[in-house]
């Protein structure tokens, strides 16, 4: 029997409205302010809040606060940021803006993340900053390294652009004062403005730096500036705020995260019971308790010809992602990692977005199950 898949088995991932998100926007249009404005300070607010942070700094996207984070934390030329090779082209690409050097790191086969000794192994005279990513939404803990991170002078930033609402035992991903954090909320991540970002800073004074740098270095507000016939620019800058009409979609988001998180992890947990009888198909380990999931990833056998036959029966499925080490652009930086290249032939990620039901999944099993018979994987 040939699985035909249903429209939201199509889909790898899709953005997900509750419905008032275009009420909010037309407000905004009606107010005649669509940049920066209250909205997007109360967004900022609320987000501080859910996180139980005393700031929270936000940006035009995901790879803005990556940047505007390693600005903030001073990273330039002639340093390196270790960072792994598995991960989207944004982080390495925020790297490269600043003028470092990434170092390329190997991952845990089991969970697709760097680990503290991983990052150890890695650490040079000319590292700065360590970026690990919470692939799928896996919060990471480096705290056993911290002491020793900090006493090299070296930062921790977080790329939790997969991780909104994942948690470190009690503490939402964010809370943890001792690194920076940044979150994407892009169309498809689990909490989204349409576009934008968020930057976790760790003191007041970085607060600072970080909302001047968004602000293209100018001193004054936007309201300071209406009352005055000049303004200050008194340090570099990018122009990189979130808009009222994104902090607007994000605002009715946030009041619907608590069914994102339940629906999130219900979803892959249905995957992870409907998978389980497949010999030869390995669940990458997100700790759902934990994570609220981003991803809902496989490793299997001749990966390829798999992706191409569901693929030809319209199953949605993606590789999340081709190692960046392995990359034309990021060539000048390879390094031998096993585990990252290893990872990058068998990882599929499955159909995962909060528009499935169980029918859908099981249909996605069935499809995968038939592919790998096809091409003799079980």
């Amino acid at each position: 029997m040939t699985v035909s898949a249903r429209p939201d088995a199509r889909r790898n991932a899709s953005p997900y409205l509750y419905g008032p998100e275009a009420e909010a926007i037309a407000r905004v249009l009606e107010g005649g302010q669509y940049g920066h404005t209250d909205i997007t300070e109360e967004f900022e607010r609320r987000i501080a809040d859910f996180l139980s942070v005393p700031d929270a700094v936000a940006v035009a996207s995901g790879t803005a606060a990556l940047h505007t984070a390693l600005l903030a934390a001073g990273i330039g030329p002639g340093r390196e940021v270790i960072v792994p090779s598995m991960t989207f082209c944004a982080t390495v690409m925020a790297i490269l803006a600043v003028g470092a050097t990434p170092r390329f790191v190997d991952i845990d086969p089991a969970t697709l993340c760097v680990s503290d000794q991983l990052v150890m192994d890695a650490l040079t005279d000319k590292t700065a900053a360590v970026m690990p990513v919470l692939f799928g939404g896996r919060p990471i803990d480096l705290s056993a390294i911290q002491e020793e991170l900090d006493e090299r002078g070296i930062v921790v930033i977080e790329d939790a652009a997969h991780a909104f609402g994942s948690r470190h035992d009690t503490r939402r991903v964010g809370a943890n004062e001792a690194v920076l954090t940044c979150f994407s909320f892009g169309p498809i991540k689990n909490l989204t403005c349409g576009q934008g970002g968020m930057v976790i800073p760790r003191t007041p004074a970085e607060a600072d730096t970080i909302r001047r740098i968004r602000l293209l270095g100018v001193v004054q507000s936007q309201g300071e500036r209406a009352n005055t016939t000049s303004y200050r620019v008194d340090s570099f800058g990018l122009r990189y705020q979130l808009s009222g009409l994104n902090a607007a979609i994000g605002l009715v988001q946030l009041d619907a995260f608590q069914a994102a998180e339940d629906t999130r992890r219900h979803l892959w947990r249905t995957y992870c019971d409907a998978l389980a009888p497949l010999d030869g198909v390995t669940l990458v380990d997100l700790d759902v308790d934990q994570a609220v999931p981003h991803l809902c990833q496989v490793r299997i056998p001749h990966r390829d010809a798999v992706f191409a036959d569901l693929r030809s029966r319209d199953i949605g499925v993606g590789v999340h992602y081709p190692p960046n080490h392995t990359q034309p652009a990021f060539a000048a930086w390879h390094r031998f990692l096993p585990a990252t290249e290893q990872a990058g032939q068998e990882i599929l990620s499955l159909p995962f977005h909060q528009h499935l039901n169980r029918t859908d999944i099981d249909l996605v099993v069935a499809a995968l199950e038939q592919a790998l018979k096809s091409v003799g994987g079980l």
